[in-house]
Formats: C-alpha cells, structure tokens, sequence
C-alpha cells in the first residue's frame, strides 16, 4: 500500500506558533535592511548597459531559515550569501560565492552550515561551513542548473532538480549521488514533513509525482494533474501553467504548488484534487510591472515567493508591486472520490495585505519557530506582529517565551 503524505509522525516538528487572523493582519516591517544586496557595479555613462543596469537593480534570489528559526541566510545576484540574526535582527556576516555563483540556500541540520546550488562555472551542489568559510563537499553529476534544491526534514539527506531533466538523490555523507530519476522537463521537488515522501513536479506536462522515498527506484505512486479549467475562459488557447515552486502542509494533506503568473494552486495531495487557486498578487516573471508577462521566468523571478506558516493555517506570498498577501487556508473544501479535471477550484482571495516591503517581494518565508517573517526583494524586511506600534518591543516579548 501507498504511503500517505503526512501518515507517519516522523521526526517532524511540532508547530509552536499560535497564529491567528488578527495576528496576520498585523505584520509590519519591524526592520529593513538596505544593503542586503550589492549594486551594479556602474558601467561607461550613457552606456546601453548603464540604461539596463538602472531598470533591472540585483536582488536576493533565495532565503533559509535554520531549524531552530535563529538565523536566516540569504543568497543574492551579486553572489554573495549573507547571516542574519533573528534574535536581534542584525547583519552576522557576508560571504562570497564569486566563481560559482549561488542560489537556493539551504540550512543543513546544523547551523553552522549550508547547501547551495551553483549558477556558473559548473552545475555542482556545494556544501559549506558558515563556521570557517569553507567547503565540506562537492556534489557533482549534473549537466545542467540546478534550480530545485531541498533538505529532508528528518535526515542528511536532500534533493536536487536540475534543467538537465534530472532529479537527484543525495546524502551529505556521501559525494555519490545515491539515487536518480529522469523526467520529460524541467522538474521542481519538495518533501513532506516527514521525510516518507517526496513530489516531483514536471513541467510543460502539468503533472506531479509522488514517490514513496524508500522505493524512489519504482514508479510513483499518485500521478496529479495541475490543470486549471477557469484558465480556458479567459483565453484560448489558455495559458499554460509554468510551476516554480512546490510545498507541502504541515500536515501532509495539502500540496501548495508555486506558479509564474498570477495565480498559485492548492492540491489535495492524497488523491489529486485541485482545491484552490490564490489570486490578488502581480506574477513575479515580468521583471517590471509594465512589461508583459512570460512563462517560464527567469532564475531569480519566481520561486520563494510563497509558502506555508509553520501551521499550515496560511500562506504568505509576494508580488511585483511590492504587498505581501495572506491567503486562509482553515476553509479548504473536501473532495472525494475520482478527480475530475473540469470542476473548476475556489477562487480565493487574500485574507490581508499588507503593505511596507520596499520593491518586489521575491522571497517570503515565515520563521519555523516564532511569529516573525522575512521578505526580500532588492533589500530584507523583517516583519512582526504590531499590536501595541512597537514592533520592537513584540520581538523581545515573543524571544523570552521561547
């Protein structure tokens, strides 16, 4: 018998954070950090690329908390990767990926160290110590970027999906990749909470793969299908759905599905059922708000723009004009029995927006541990629930009871 996502207790962790809506409503940036990211360097006056380097500033392309929600680490375009704080929201330190580039971090189970994904010079995965500055180990057997990149919740090990059409299988232990999967496309990936299973999603085939983890080797075990019938009423032939983004609830039933555009997709992840489409946000890929949408966004666009609350009662999102929406997921509808591709999912709206991140919200991802957020764009935003207009004073409240 197929796993269920979320059926075994695991090693997962247990959600300590009592959010509610008047909490969510709220959040303000309680501190913003302006030099999170370096500048262009300037080029020739009146050059073309001086006029390009003004439209399009660097951003931070991806952020990691660790497990314990102390530290948060960010990778930027100018190839740098930097430590922050979350107790006293301060800057710890900046190191540089100058050679290979970096994207995708992600805290190992210790704190101290990291993964990351390379954005040139090679397609390895590089694993570094925060400690000393140095590389633990090297990854290697891609032929192509890799753009999905995620740690097991319960153990050394972790996934990589590249655009060679690869997922790969890897244990920090070990310099061999333990395991392989090919695809027909580019494939993004993602754990349940409890290490037991894992999703591979295919792009330009609009599907999703589940895999028991401890027979990877066989076929999945649920085949979904991410089609949008409402998409066929506003054009046609109707747009194609390009997935950036994947995650599962704490829980294990639901399956939030990232997408470029404007729109991101709740699935039921026991049988498939397209529950939900979010909407109110701008799609990230357009680079600006004026120019026109595209499909597949460029690296660094779309990715780590939306993502659960550690209870999985909300997901927070970014946008192109810079809000930070909050969508309830405490109403899903139930859905039983065989899928049925036409019936269209709710449409729901945003809860709350909230304003206040400076530029674009690229990144949104809420601390594992207490109530506090971080967004990222050109620059960081750390965001706290306000209740008495001393968002200040709240952190020291919430970090004493921890």
């Amino acid at each position: 018998m197929a796993p269920q996502p979320g059926s075994s207790n695991g090693n997962a962790q247990s959600n300590t954070i009592p959010l509610a809506n008047s909490l969510m409503g709220k959040l303000k940036p309680a501190r913003i950090m302006k030099g999170a990211v370096e500048p262009p360097t300037p080029p020739t006056p009146g050059s073309y690329s001086q006029r390009a380097t003004n439209s399009a500033p660097r951003h931070i392309t991806g952020i990691s908390f660790d497990d314990r929600g102390d530290q948060v680490i960010t990778a930027g375009e100018d190839e740098t990767f930097r430590l922050y704080n979350c107790k006293t929201g301060k800057h710890v330190k900046t190191l540089h990926s100058k050679k290979y580039g970096i994207d995708s971090p992600r805290f190992t189970h210790k704190n101290s160290a990291i993964i990351y994904a390379s954005t040139k010079e090679d397609d390895t995965v590089r694993y570094h110590s925060l400690h000393d500055n140095k590389y633990l180990q090297y990854f290697k057997g891609h032929k192509g970027k890799v753009v999905s990149l995620e740690m097991s919740p319960v153990d050394d090990g972790f996934m990589s999906g590249s655009l060679d059409k690869t997922v790969r299988l890897w244990d920090l232990r070990s310099p061999t990749c333990r395991g392989l999967l090919t695809v027909p496309s580019n494939p993004i990936v993602a754990y349940d909470s409890t290490g037991v299973v894992f999703a591979v999603a295919v792009n330009n085939y609009s599907r999703i793969l589940l895999y028991d983890q401890a027979n990877f080797d066989k076929a999945p075990f649920l085949v979904i299908t991410l089609e949008d019938p409402t998409l066929a009423l506003i054009s046609y032939p109707p747009r194609p759905i390009y997935m950036t983004s994947m995650s599962f609830s704490s829980n294990g039933k639901y399956l939030l599905v990232g997408c470029s555009g404007d729109a991101h997709y709740i699935m039921d992840a026991y049988e498939g059922h397209l529950l939900a489409k979010l909407v109110g946000h701008v799609g990230l890929e357009r680079r600006s708000m004026s120019a026109p949408p595209s499909i597949e966004p460029m690296k660094g666009s779309s990715g780590e723009e939306v993502g659960w609350t550690p209870d999985s009662k909300y997901i927070v999102g970014g946008s192109l004009d810079g809000k930070i929406l909050v969508w309830d997921m405490q109403s899903l509808p139930i859905r039983t029995g065989d899928v049925d591709l036409k019936t269209p999912p709710i449409r729901l709206q945003a809860m709350v927006t909230l304003d206040g991140h400076p530029g674009p919200s690229r990144c949104v991802k809420f601390n594992p541990r207490v109530a506090m957020m971080c967004t990222a764009g050109s620059e960081l935003a750390f965001w706290l629930p306000d209740t008495t207009g001393d968002a200040e004073e709240i952190a020291r409240e919430l970090l004493k009871k921890r």
